[in-house]
């Protein structure tokens, strides 16, 4: 029964760590795989915003399928960075804002720290403070963390809010300090930006040499690393320095070069910054018409533009709504899912457990059956052994009963013996005595006193000898 019960207990651990197993190497495939999109999301953000976006959205659909919480958190944080960089500013807060509300769930410090640099980047261009409180705070963290890059990145947006603010000498401190931090990590992406800002930083103050040489020592780096964002950047601050100097022959080559490079990089704004260069290097040149038509141009983009991003943030909001509803609806099927993984595992052990004590009560019954024979067969074998005990002990009264009759007849034959032995040896012995005191007193002669001493003397020894022979010889039984 035991032997039985440890089997069927063996088969529904056996199945049931089977079967979390199965689910744990499945679980752990799928989450490595929404890991790997949001990465390959992140390692092209800078040459190819809508990859970025597009491979954050396969992460956000696979992690909430997982509900894998780190994974949704860091794939709307994907898609904020991807929206960021093509210049949706709305969409970008969004999904910063979600990414921000899913690594506090999570407790995920080093995925608040990043979401907060990312807002406070996205804040640069319009609020310098709130700039900087974003990224105060995701330098806080990092610098709790002890993550050196984090901490590195955060210090160089410092630094570019500081260098908007016009604080020159502060951003190119804070330049230094992540120059050196990515130096350490041998981050050559990131050494890139640091110079191209300290380049930027004395264009403001008018070191148009110095600038020039940071800045094209940039360009090149940018160049090698295929940086396409980072190159139309560096040549929008060129081509204004080499206006600045009245070159206007490289200001127009690095134009050119820069336009071609924000349009591969899907960067309007980029290319926006580069028609009003346009402007200033014809309006430099005297050329009034070509000015005017850069200016139109220039307007009706803004207008465009300024229609577009009505429409997109009209978009924004009904896609947000949308989201809403859809994120309900995935936590009711998660939800959902848990409930029905609790029924399943239930009636599961709800099943196990019936198993169990139906062996258990079939056991029982078949125990209760051997009990039952085996105490019926100790009955029959004490009923045998109280029958063998009877007959032992009824013999036993006959061999007492037979060895009574034995002894009686012995004490009887003993009893006849000593009478007889008194009878039979009382007569010489008493011949003796009487020879013994005729020879006392001289009335008998000796020599015929001995004989008769020795005859009397035989005569006894002959009772004697007969007696014993009487004793042993159970057909003798008289005397």
């Amino acid at each position: 029964m035991k032997k039985a019960c440890f089997s069927i207990l063996f088969l529904l651990a056996t199945f049931t760590i089977v079967r979390a197993n199965a689910n744990l190497d499945l679980a752990n495939q799928d989450t490595a795989q929404v890991n790997l999109l949001n990465k390959q999301g992140f390692a092209i953000h800078l040459t190819d915003h809508d990859q970025t976006i597009q491979k954050g959205e396969q992460a956000l659909e696979l992690a909430q399928k997982l509900n894998y919480t780190n994974g949704i958190a860091e794939a709307y944080r994907m898609i904020g960075l991807g929206e960021a960089y093509a210049n949706h500013e709305a969409k970008a807060i969004a999904n910063y804002s979600n990414a921000l509300s899913f690594f506090k769930k999570s407790g995920n410090l080093l995925g608040q720290a990043k979401v907060y640099n990312n807002i406070g980047v996205l804040y640069l261009t319009i609020d310098y403070d709130q700039s900087l409180d974003y990224l105060q705070r995701g330098l806080n963290m990092a610098q709790t963390l002890g993550n050196t890059k984090l901490i590195a990145a955060t210090t160089l947006n410092i630094g570019s809010v500081y260098l908007r603010k016009k604080s020159f000498s502060l951003a190119l401190d804070y330049y230094t300090r992540a120059q050196e931090a990515f130096t350490k990590i041998n981050d050559q992406l990131s050494l890139i930006l640091c110079l191209q800002n300290t380049g930027v930083i004395y264009y403001k103050e008018k070191q148009y040499d110095k600038a020039l040489e940071l800045l094209l020592k940039a360009h090149d780096q940018a160049k090698a690393h295929d940086q396409n964002v980072s190159i139309g950047i560096i040549d929008l601050t060129l081509s204004s320095i080499y206006i600045e100097k009245k070159d206007y022959n490289a200001a127009q080559k690095v134009l050119d070069e820069g336009v071609g490079f924000s349009q591969i990089a899907k960067d309007e704004k980029l290319e926006a910054d580069f028609n009003y260069n346009s402007y200033q290097l014809e309006l430099h040149r005297k050329n009034f018409e070509r000015a005017v038509a850069i200016l139109h141009s220039i307007y009706v983009r803004d207008s465009t533009l300024q229609k577009s991003t009505l429409s997109t943030d009209l978009g924004l909001m009904t896609e947000q709504h949308d989201q809403q509803e859809k994120q309900k609806e995935n936590e009711l099927i998660i939800e959902r899912q848990k409930n029905d993984r609790v029924k399943f595992w239930w009636a599961i052990s709800a099943s196990g457990l019936l198993l169990i004590v139906v062996a258990l009560l079939v056991g029982n019954v078949k125990r209760k059956a051997r009990t039952n024979s085996r105490l019926t067969e100790l009955n029959s074998e004490v009923s045998r052994q109280k029958d063998n005990l009877d007959r032992i002990n009824h013999h036993l009264e006959e061999i007492i009963d037979e060895r009574t009759r034995d002894l009686q007849i012995k004490n009887k034959k003993l009893s006849e013996y000593s009478s007889y032995l008194s009878h039979q040896i009382r007569g010489p012995i008493a011949t003796l005595k009487g020879l013994m005191n005729l020879e006392k007193e001289g009335l008998v002669d000796q020599a015929e006193c001995i004989n008769m001493m020795n005859k009397c003397v035989s005569d006894i020894d002959d009772k004697i000898i007969d007696m014993t022979d009487i004793l042993h010889d159970p057909k003798r039984t008289s005397f």
